[in-house]
């Protein structure tokens, strides 16, 4: 009977510790280094430091990203070819920030118009297995955040 209450009081502490940590199985998150840490896409909301939203509209958005077909001409770039279980995401430390992306857009958080066409606060280029569009875009505007305009160029 004892090792019956040990187990049951063992299993909601086991599955609080994995709630917790943010996923039930091991994965690569999509994440990009930056300096000494690193920006990853949160698993779970509550893990981030900073929230985004997407938006169709271009009128609504804080944030400009343009998706470009040169990566040359992209301020951020992201091509992998990994495939399988060799896909490795970046390590996870106390300087690595998490970004979540919102479903409905905050008065506080960047709001992110993603579209072929400028113009573009950023300018990315996305070849990837792992990442998609929405991925990138979230990453580099939770790594430097929405980017600084004069009052005039609004």
């Amino acid at each position: 009977m004892l090792r019956l209450k040990i187990l049951a009081s063992a299993v909601p502490l086991l599955a609080a510790a994995v709630f917790a940590r943010g996923d039930i199985l091991p994965g690569a998150r999509p994440c990009i280094a930056i300096g000494e840490g690193s920006v990853q896409i949160a698993a779970m909301p509550w893990q981030a430091q900073s929230h985004v939203s997407f938006t169709r509209d271009p009128a609504l958005a804080t944030v400009r990203v343009q998706l470009t077909d040169n990566a040359a001409a992209a301020d951020f770039a992201v091509l992998d070819d990994v495939d399988g279980t060799e896909a490795s995401g970046c390590e996870v430390t106390a300087a690595t920030r998490f970004v979540a992306i919102s479903a409905i857009a905050s008065a506080s958080g960047p709001v992110i118009h993603l579209s072929p066409h400028g113009p573009a606060d950023y300018r990315i280029f996305v070849s990837s297995k792992r990442f998609s569009a929405r991925d990138a875009a979230a990453l580099i505007v939770g790594a430097h955040g929405p980017p600084r305009r004069l009052a005039a160029a609004l």
